[in-house]
């Protein structure tokens, strides 16, 4: 007997649970190829821009090389808040170190948001498939039971679907949950060093913009 046959011959439970491992199986897959490529991609841009930053002349010259390498918006937005301009909000009230620091750390946690995206779905994939699984586990055993109770005695014809039901359950529950946990700790890893890069040159931009030397 095959998968489909066992598709084929499940209740609306059963296929239920199983459309929706598939379902969780191919928005993991999908989130973790699309979540290397963006990841991969934005450290190389976070570097390269990092790296132009510091060999340009001036801001200007800075913000026109990062233009051209920064393809996910993580360094540019970081760049731009710090050209402040005057105003009679409460916003520009204070000393040039406390407005940086807030406008550094708006435009640090939009990028942060970036990096981040899609991590939870990745978490909660990994967490619940098991327990969903388990429930096509459970009510494949329940089949059996109904099956033994009908005819009195314990047959292997009666015990044999419902059990091999819920073990083929068990063990989709867990190929849609590893993978998922495998990845969100992977790509978290790679999250947090990008993370941290951003963040060590917010600290150094609101320090060279507190001294003046980023005023255009």
């Amino acid at each position: 007997m095959n998968l489909a046959q066992i598709f084929l011959q499940g209740d609306a439970l059963a296929r239920s649970v199983a459309l929706m491992l598939l379902a969780m199986s191919v928005t993991s897959w999908v989130v973790i190829l699309w979540k290397t490529w963006l990841l991969r991609r934005a450290n190389a841009d976070v570097v390269r821009c990092i790296a132009a930053f510091w060999q340009s002349g001036s801001v200007a010259d800075a913000v026109q090389k990062i233009r051209a390498f920064d393809r996910e918006s993580l360094i540019l937005p970081l760049v731009l808040s710090t050209d402040l301009e005057p105003s009679q909000t409460l916003a520009s009230r204070g000393d040039r170190a406390q407005q940086l620091t807030r406008v550094l750390r708006s435009a640090l946690h939009a990028a942060l948001a970036k990096l981040q995206h899609g991590q939870v779905l990745l978490a909660t994939i990994g967490a619940t498939a098991p327990f969903v699984g388990l429930l096509g586990t459970v009510w494949g055993i329940y089949h059996a039971l109904i099956g033994i109770a009908s005819v009195g005695q314990v047959t292997i014809d009666k015990i044999s679907g419902p059990v091999g039901e819920s073990l083929i359950m068990t063990a989709a529950g867990l190929l849609v949950a590893i993978p998922a946990v495998l990845a969100y700790n992977v790509l978290g890893r790679a999250v947090a060093r990008l993370e941290a890069e951003l963040e060590g040159f917010a600290r150094d931009l609101r320090e060279l913009g507190s001294s003046g030397a980023l005023a255009r």
